[in-house]
């Protein structure tokens, strides 16, 4: 993604004047940037005191609405995990001209101030929504990893649920059990030669190996139960691990349930949240735009004064030449430079970077990582 520049300069006789110098100031060095006119309606412009407020309120309301944007953003590539590639093309801005007013959402009858309350109402409920819908997901995603990792992994932490079956055990008896060992494959010599006298009691012949990861085997061996503390005890002194595991078909039917449930929630639920975030990725994104030429529009009032006539204008600068394009707008526009328009109460020129024309940077590189 792009990074923009919105700028404004007073209107010559005409404003068709001022696009047309700086298209002829912009063509004359090659390729400097891409120039579109930027629309702005002819809004209700309110008083000094007014605009001068709103123009802190904006400032404040641009940062905030720009958060929104990025954190839909954001959540976009990560809920598209396993296709990020495909996070650029559903970040778009719906098709819309971004460089055009909307009427319907933004009426112009209505005073900035209203349409300002009208955006600051629409980044929020966005933001609100995206938080519960992101928590949502997100402890469905964890509660799925968890599973997962419990049947991933080491044979020393692993679920054995989908290893081992009902033959592998001796079950319902009143006096022997089956035990599962892992055993390290450098060890399985031994514990051949040695399972049987670990303990008294250790039923000959009943080791089977059941599984094998890169490191281990998982094996069964039957025992009285009497036998079981002192088997543990001198497995683990010769370097063999018991799993404490016991065969629950139930339980080991209702994890592999709540996997599938789980599973098929995710895919359920993923469709329409990349669907939501789309959708509200190019709302929040529209929003920000809108604020954007409210900002122009009340910093375009407060430095070139009444009657309303400036011309907008949005430039995507060609990255090799971003100082070349400064110097050429700086000369186009230095005659604007009075102190007059430096001491106007509430610009807040010391907080942002100054140009003698109005100016404000449009980032769309929105992503913590490149796609």
């Amino acid at each position: 993604m792009a990074e923009f520049w919105l700028i404004s300069a007073p209107g010559e006789k005409t404003c068709q004047q001022t696009w047309d110098k700086l298209m002829v100031a912009t063509s004359r060095t090659n390729n400097l940037s891409t120039n579109n006119k930027f629309n702005i309606p002819d809004l209700k412009v309110g008083t000094l005191d007014v605009l001068v407020g709103l123009s802190d309120e904006l400032a404040k309301l641009d940062t905030f609405v720009e958060s929104v944007v990025k954190k839909v953003a954001q959540y976009m590539a990560d809920v598209l995990e396993d296709s990020r590639d495909k996070v650029q093309e559903n970040l778009l801005a719906n098709g819309v001209d971004v460089i055009n007013w909307d009427m319907a959402k933004y009426p112009i009858k209505q005073s900035l101030k209203n349409i300002s309350e009208i955006i600051s109402k629409q980044g929020t409920q966005i933001d609100n929504d995206l938080k519960a819908r992101a928590s949502a997901y997100n402890n469905l995603k964890g509660n799925l990893q968890n599973l997962e990792r419990k049947n991933a992994g080491s044979l020393l932490t692993r679920s054995l649920a989908d290893i081992v079956k009902k033959e592998d055990f001796v079950l319902d008896s009143e006096y022997l059990i089956t035990m599962l060992v892992v055993v390290s494959k450098t060890n399985y010599t031994d514990w051949q030669k040695t399972y049987e006298t670990l303990s008294e009691m250790v039923v000959p012949r009943s080791t089977k190996l059941l599984f094998e990861d890169h490191d281990s085997g998982l094996f069964s061996v039957t025992l009285f139960r009497k036998a079981i503390d002192d088997f543990k005890h001198k497995a683990r002194e010769n370097k063999f691990t018991v799993r404490d595991f016991q065969y629950n078909e139930e339980e080991m039917k209702a994890d592999k349930e709540e996997m599938t449930r789980l599973s098929t929630d995710k895919k359920k639920q993923f469709g329409p949240l990349v669907r939501w975030l789309k959708v509200n990725f190019s709302e929040a994104f529209i929003a920000w735009i809108h604020i954007k030429a409210l900002r122009v529009f009340v910093e375009s009032v407060l430095r070139y004064g009444l009657p309303v006539n400036f011309q907008a204008m949005l430039l995507q600068p060609n990255k090799k030449n971003m100082k070349k394009l400064r110097e050429v707008l700086y000369d186009l526009y230095n005659y604007l430079d009075s102190s007059a328009a430096m001491d106007i109460p509430g610009l807040n020129l010391s907080q942002q970077e100054y140009y003698p024309y109005v100016y404000y940077k449009i980032d769309c590189n929105l992503l913590d990582f490149k796609v």
